[in-house]
């Protein structure tokens, strides 16, 4: 067996030359020298968060004739899609909004970043985002940042007998600046800068500001030999090891104690400095001392015990916080926290805590209800990359997504348009009498949708447990899913009420049915798929169009002879997609228009660029089709060797052309197979 060389996997990444530009070190003139060469690395937290996002680029788009900007960062472009965001575009809009007004100090940076929404709406990936992100982004030099530690040789009393003592919240080695000179200095500077402005905010914490003060006394207030015991260091962000991004959940009521965010007494240090008042006794390391200069997450924030959320006003609006025994103790850094619907509601009715509201800015973060997002968030878990060894059947995880969204719907307001069909207008598909104007109005009359339904996490758990289950047989299909959906509403522990899962069972029954038009539909289109014979098709009914609207004759390719237009012939299109007698005059209007408009653009017309009239022809043609080949004989045993051929074909068309595989591709055929039995039967 060949020995594992380990050094062909380190790559780049692990080169000397790397690590030391990541460990870069100097004095403090050397940073003076950097800042003044790339002034963005003196960024403060929210500054550098909304400069990340963008650093990413953004893609432009026009929904409902709203021009959306979508932001790549929310793409997950660091872990392969692992958290990518999808479908909720306008509201992540809103969220970089706040960042990008928080970075111009206009105001929002005194304020609690808030995401709300129902549970499995992706806040904890955004808040997870947010935190990979920056941790990579201090890595880049783009996004790199400094921090200093104090250095004595002489091992003296003022470090405590130490040689080194780092800066415990790593801040900001500008910060050392006197304040008395700062004006002058930030003055001189910005005139040298055209595109970023240079703010020093705030003072060093209380254990640097204590050995700041001791050296001054040394040096009989020479701040110049002050300094020269400062060492700047780069500054890596990284939530494992604390440095710049901090995560904070409740507790037990009970055990709860403010000191976890804002540090507490090191015990063992007061022997060694006399005082439990000295700051180099103090442990900075609660959450909101870790987090400066990056982000701190509060997950589910309205849980926090009333005293914790104290701390957050004082965190938020000042921007400082108070640590016990001693002075406020100036912060920078990005307050984010998360809750859902119950817990905001408790938050409203509780007076007390007007404080706290006044000081939130709240992110509506909904469920999807767009279909083709929804259906991106199940494909980056199971596609065929992850689960190599069993086929996913079409339209299983499209189906899937249909019920959650179903569930996530009101009831349409007007009487002609079904949850269904409002379902596919918001996914773009086109209805009669619906245009952009129409949709964008459903939607604003539907405020609440995308607060309630089912969660994605439900959707995932049952796909998760229809592959164990199903496994074996080596296909999943939308009916190993649907019965697994079912099966776990009764155990579903967000189900409260008996109408509530009627409802969702009432959705299933639609999605169900949706899957049995969909699963025809592919079936007619493998039967009907010679686009010749469509293209002739087509030809036909828009001759007998022209002459029927511009009351002409046509002539008869056989006998040469002018005849009427065939209103039989056209009917049998027209009643394929539900034209009512009194409606088809409009329709072939309509249709002519169209390819008069065409026509004046110098372009042909194709039957793909009608939708509704490409359904009828397909239609049209498999009607004509399936009984030479006699669909409904697959159910039964005995199939003779014309039909079997004929059936084969039909079966390697899905496989080629609509993603089936030799298993699914039979079951489909079987399934439709009996709904036409079913039908034959009906009839006779």
């Amino acid at each position: 067996m060949a020995k594992i060389n380990i050094a062909k996997f380190m790559g780049d990444n692990f080169k000397v030359e790397n690590y030391a530009h990541l460990h870069w070190e100097g004095d403090f003139q050397d940073y003076l020298d950097l800042v003044e060469k790339n002034p963005i690395i003196a960024r403060n937290a929210f500054q550098r968060v909304h400069d990340m996002i963008m650093s990413y680029g953004t893609e432009k788009y026009t929904e409902y004739k709203k021009d959306i900007t979508r932001y790549k960062f929310f793409d997950d472009p660091f872990s392969n899609g692992k958290d990518a965001v999808y479908g909720i575009d306008v509201h992540l809009m809103k969220l970089v909004n706040f960042f990008r007004a928080a970075a111009a100090g206009y105001g929002t940076e005194k304020r609690i970043l808030l995401l709300h929404g129902p549970v499995g709406s992706a806040k904890s990936s955004i808040a997870r985002l947010l935190k990979k992100g920056l941790e990579r982004y201090s890595k880049e030099s783009v996004g790199s940042l400094y921090t200093y530690e104090w250095i004595d040789k002489e091992e003296s009393d003022i470090l405590g007998g130490e040689k080194v003592f780092s800066c415990p919240m790593h801040e900001e080695p500008l910060k050392l600046i006197p304040t008395s000179v700062r004006m002058d200095f930030i003055s001189e500077f910005n005139k040298q800068s055209d595109d970023f402005k240079l703010k020093i905010k705030g003072d060093i914490c209380p254990a640097c500001r204590y050995i700041y003060n001791e050296y001054m006394k040394k040096y009989d207030g020479d701040w110049l030999q002050v300094v020269k015991h400062i060492k700047v260091k780069r500054l890596i962000l990284s939530e494992k090891d604390r440095l710049g991004i901090g995560t904070f959940q409740p507790k037990d009521e009970k055990n709860q104690d403010s000191t976890e965010l804002t540090g507490d007494i090191n015990y063992r240090k007061i022997a060694l400095y006399g005082s439990d008042s000295d700051p180099r006794a103090f442990n900075f390391d609660g959450e909101f001392n870790i987090s400066n200069r990056g982000i701190v997450e509060f997950i589910e924030m309205l849980k926090l015990d009333v005293a914790f959320l104290y701390d957050l006003l004082g965190a938020s609006q000042e921007q400082s916080v108070k640590p016990k025994k001693f002075a406020q103790t100036d912060i920078d850094e990005v307050i984010l926290g998360h809750t859902n619907e119950p817990e905001f509601k408790k938050l409203q009715a509780n007076e007390f805590m007007e404080a706290l509201r006044d000081r939130t800015v709240k992110i509506d973060i909904p469920y999807i209800t767009r279909l083709s997002n929804e259906v991106k968030i199940y494909c980056k878990d199971f596609n065929q990359e992850t689960i190599p060894h069993i086929h996913i059947a079409p339209h299983t995880i499209e189906m899937a997504s249909v019920w959650s969204i179903l569930t996530r719907l009101e009831d349409p307001k007007k009487a002609d348009l079904t949850r269904l069909q409002k379902l596919k207008l918001y996914n773009g598909k086109t209805l009669p009498g619906y245009n952009e104007d129409n949709v964008k109005e459903l939607r604003k009359e539907s405020i609440e949708e995308g607060h309630f339904g089912i969660s994605p996490r439900y959707i995932q758990d049952k796909i998760s447990n229809s592959l164990v289950k199903h496994g074996h047989t080596g296909c999943l299909n939308p009916f190993m899913i649907f019965n697994e959906l079912e099966a776990g509403l009764k155990h579903h522990a967000l189900i409260n009420s008996p109408e509530m899962l009627d409802h969702y069972r009432e959705m299933l029954t639609v999605a169900r049915q949706e899957y049995e038009d969909t699963v025809k539909n592919d079936v007619q289109k493998a039967i009907s798929v010679d686009e010749t014979a469509i293209q002739s098709l087509c030809a036909n009914y828009i001759d007998n169009v022209k002459a029927y609207t511009q009351k002409e004759k046509i002539r008869n390719k056989y006998s040469n002879q002018l005849e009427e237009a065939d209103e039989r012939f056209m009917r049998s299109i027209e009643e394929k997609i539900d034209i009512p007698e009194s409606r088809k005059d409009d329709f072939r209007r309509e249709i002519m228009n169209y390819i008069g408009a065409l026509a004046i653009e110098g372009k042909t017309f194709d039957f793909k660029m009608n939708e509704r009239l490409h359904r009828a022809l397909e239609l049209k043609l498999f009607e004509d089709q399936k009984d030479s080949i006699k669909l409904t004989t697959i159910i039964s045993k005995v199939v003779d060797k014309e039909t079997q051929e004929k059936i084969d074909v039909i079966k390697s068309r899905l496989i080629k052309n609509y993603g089936y595989c030799e298993i699914c591709a039979t079951d489909a055929l079987n399934f439709v197979a009996s709904i036409f039995a079913k039908g034959d039967s009906a009839k006779s």
